[in-house]
């Protein structure tokens, strides 16, 4: 009776909800309703003063709040306020394979984004990493779904704590920068349905995320943010979502397809906010009678309804003096004000960066070293020094500081140890001074009329110079001869220090002008010199110690066999360098695992083996139906990441959920046990080492016979566990039986295949150390 009660009331709430935004909407006239669709400022929607309906004030944000900009210009406002906590990176979250952790970074990007005045916080980016050489990879997780859905969902639910919307994006499909304004890409629905939605899915229907990115390329033959499948029949209706859609900056291209679509909201990167697709020219579309303007109601409600659940505004039903009702809208006082920079926030980003680093090669235990051995250290390499909060895109943030690593390692040594520093490799400057790459790549790309913007993206666009060039290709000087003479002189310099110090710490991989949005890289190959400057340390210092700095895979074939220690780590925010050095020092016992897979080369992933980047030209027939230039098909299929390289032998420098500790983990006694619908999967896992560590249990799942069509097994539990030395606890992760299902193109459902299931335990994709065989 008491649910029965519960729902009644529910109902009725939801019922009275409805008549008020009707009645608000009622009350505003077209142009109100359009200033609220539409930017009224780069980061801002109109309001309407006379109804007390603010702007929704938004902010880039997958790595911190991003700096204050001009109302109408790309230029910073040059405030001394807006300075902030600098996260870890999506690829960083992920690397800790720690729910906890991702909630605990969702909530300070939250406080922060509230702290700073915002309502919605651009993130998180949640694409899968298809391809590794993506320059936007850095803002992802991972190339495995499963896992990006377990560690999305309690890092959208910790964002929306502070009354602050978290913005989940690119829906969907937004593998690659080169062309991503006008690549349509083609998929079957399997790998749609198995891949690239799942994770949506999840930050959809179990997070509530109260806000939604549209993706910049087109999906089967329309733009994404214009695209009725996708944001119709899939997120609205299949998925009950009533959540404000937004368009990426610029992604809009038709007036009439984006005023008939699930789109609530256009913002673009233009000035001349009237000239938006959403705007003016939706005006006259109404008036002329080709939109009915019902159409632009449901839109205003899907905003009202956000800032009611924000807190913006809180809305009563109140009686006129002649008895008639009437909703009075006001500011809501219970509204979480959020905070920023605080000592809190810097020690939850400690914490993350201390196991998002990977240790992924130890050999005869020469990690962690002995502080008090240490006399003389030397460490190599730009990555070492470089400041990386303000770079990568619609990333960069102004950080209120940031440790690198030589600082890092600095701060931990003391004075008792001589600690000294050479470049290894020379980073040209860039020619132009520091700008705001959306400037550039959608130039004055307001439009006046449908169709205006297009012809402008395409001259100005960041897609025109999106392909990343490697070491080679970006000479400043002809011939590259005054770059080739700094790296022969850096590299000689370091090299000839490198036998006389105790200890050498290598600090190198990608940075900013390759982990960037707007392009991708040509290959995996390390820039600057990089593979022979380490071939060449490694000969005169075999016990050196390498670090790789990145946001997405690089080739470490050339001397991975060589080195003796390899940690990974991505953009781990503003106590990266402290974390490092702790990892290194031993203070801290590294945890954390490979969110994807690191090959040897592009040609060796699934989407350049199967298929062609940046894509194929359009066909005659498409070029009748669609606005594009390219058409990537997404050959590969499901056969994404590890799922590629497991069921077809591609060769990789390390595997997918790799990563090692100071200390060993023994697993025992796998048990198998239906509770109803629920598999309990029930495991020891015992510290056999000396040192306290954590340890991430897998659990994939596979067929016993393994069908061609299928992956050799996938991910589909895990969990992470601290132990002391000796000490030993019993795990239970649970499997349903979808976690045995693949989605049937012919019935449109998920089915299970009847047949023979491996379950398998282990440490990494390839390292497995218990399995149990199922029937279903």
């Amino acid at each position: 009776m008491y649910q029965m009660e519960k729902k009644l009331d529910s109902a009725v709430e939801q019922l009275t909800l409805e008549k008020k935004l009707d009645s608000i909407v009622g009350q505003l006239t077209l142009e109100e309703k359009i200033a609220m669709i539409h930017g009224a400022g780069l980061f801002r929607t109109g309001e309407v003063d006379r109804m007390k309906i603010p702007s929704l004030k938004m902010s880039d944000g997958p790595m911190g709040v991003r700096n204050e900009f001009g109302d109408a210009e790309w230029i910073p406002a040059g405030n001394g306020d807006d300075y902030v906590s600098y996260c870890p990176s999506n690829s960083a979250i992920a690397a800790t394979w720690n729910r906890e952790l991702a909630g605990r970074c969702g909530q300070v990007l939250g406080e922060e984004a509230r702290g700073r005045g915002k309502d919605v916080i651009l993130a998180p980016g949640i694409n899968i990493k298809r391809l590794p050489t993506c320059g936007r990879n850095f803002e992802y997780f991972s190339e495995d779904p499963f896992l990006i859905s377990k560690l999305v969902v309690p890092m959208i639910q910790g964002i929306e704590k502070a009354d602050v919307a978290a913005c989940v994006k690119h829906f969907a499909l937004n593998s690659q920068e080169t062309e991503r304004l006008w690549v349509n890409v083609e998929i079957e629905e399997r790998a749609l349905r198995e891949i690239y939605l799942p994770a949506f899915e999840a930050a959809v229907r179990k997070a509530g995320s109260k806000s939604l990115m549209g993706a910049y390329n087109l999906f089967r033959g329309q733009h994404c943010c214009e695209n009725n499948a996708l944001l119709g029949e899939i997120l609205r209706k299949e998925w009950q979502y009533d959540g404000v859609i937004i368009s990426d900056w610029g992604a809009v291209h038709d007036t009439k397809a984006a005023a008939m679509s699930p789109l609530d909201i256009e913002m673009s990167v233009a000035s001349d906010f009237d000239r938006y697709y959403m705007a003016e020219p939706l005006k006259k579309a109404v008036t002329d009678g080709e939109v009915p303007e019902e159409v632009i109601d449901e839109k205003v409600k899907h905003i009202l309804l956000l800032m009611i659940r924000l807190k913006m505004i809180d809305v009563a039903v109140e009686l006129t003096k002649e008895g008639a009702e009437t909703v009075k809208i006001s500011e809501n006082p219970s509204r979480n004000p959020g905070c920023y920079n605080t000592p809190a926030h810097r020690q939850e980003i400690l914490e993350t960066a201390r196991e998002s680093i990977v240790l992924l090669k130890n050999e005869g235990g020469r990690l962690p070293l002995a502080p008090e051995k240490l006399k003389k250290v030397l460490v190599i390499g730009d990555n070492a020094v470089r400041q990386h909060a303000l770079g990568g895109g619609s990333a960069e943030i102004k950080a209120l500081y940031e440790i690198a690593p030589l600082m890092g390692i600095k701060m931990q040594l003391g004075g008792n140890c001589q600690v000294d520093y050479v470049p290894g490799y020379y980073v040209p400057e860039k020619e132009t001074t520091e700008h705001n790459w959306q400037e550039d790549s959608l130039k004055d790309a307001g439009p006046a009329e449908n169709g205006d913007c297009l012809g402008m993206v395409e001259e100005g666009g960041a897609d025109a110079a999106a392909a990343g060039k490697d070491g080679e290709d970006r000479k400043v000087d002809a011939g590259g001869l005054v770059e080739k003479e700094q790296q022969r002189r850096l590299r000689e310099e370091a090299v000839g220090l490198a036998a006389e110090y105790d200890q050498v710490i290598y600090v190198g991989g990608l940075n900013h002008e390759y982990d960037l949005e707007g392009q991708d890289r040509e290959n995996l190959k390390l820039p600057y010199e990089q593979d022979e400057l380490i071939e060449a340390l490694l000969q005169v210092n075999p016990e050196m110690i390498v670090v790789m700095m990145a946001g997405s895979a690089v080739s470490m074939g050339r001397w991975a066999e060589k080195a003796k220690v390899i940690l990974w780590m991505s953009y781990c925010g503003m106590e990266g360098g402290t974390a490092l050095a702790e990892i290194l020092l031993g203070k801290v016992n590294p945890s954390g695992k490979l969110p994807e897979t690191l090959p040897e080369k592009l040609e060796d992933s699934g989407a350049a083996f199967f298929g062609e980047f940046p894509g194929r030209e359009l066909t005659a027939k498409e070029q009748e139906r669609m606005n594009a230039h390219l058409t990537q098909e997404y050959k590969d299929g499901i056969f994404v990441g590890y799922r590629y390289y497991e069921k077809y032998g591609g060769p990789v420098n390390f595997c997918f959920g790799h990563g090692l500790s100071y200390t060993q983990f023994a697993y025992e006694k796998i048990q198998l046990e239906w509770v109803g619908d629920t598999l309990l999967v029930k495991v020891t896992v015992k510290n056999t080492g000396d040192v306290a560590g954590k340890e991430v249990v897998q659990l994939y799942v596979g067929e016993a016979t393994v069908s061609p069509e299928n992956p050799v097994k996938e991910l589909k539990g895990f969990e992470k566990v601290d132990l002391q030395p000796g000490e030993s606890r019993e795990l239970t992760l649970e499997l349903t039986k979808d976690s045995f299902a693949h989605y049937d193109t012919e019935q449109k459902k998920w089915i299970v295949k009847k047949g023979n299931y491996v379950v398998y335990l282990g440490s990494s994709l390839q390292d497995i150390r218990l399995q149990e065989e199922i029937c279903m």
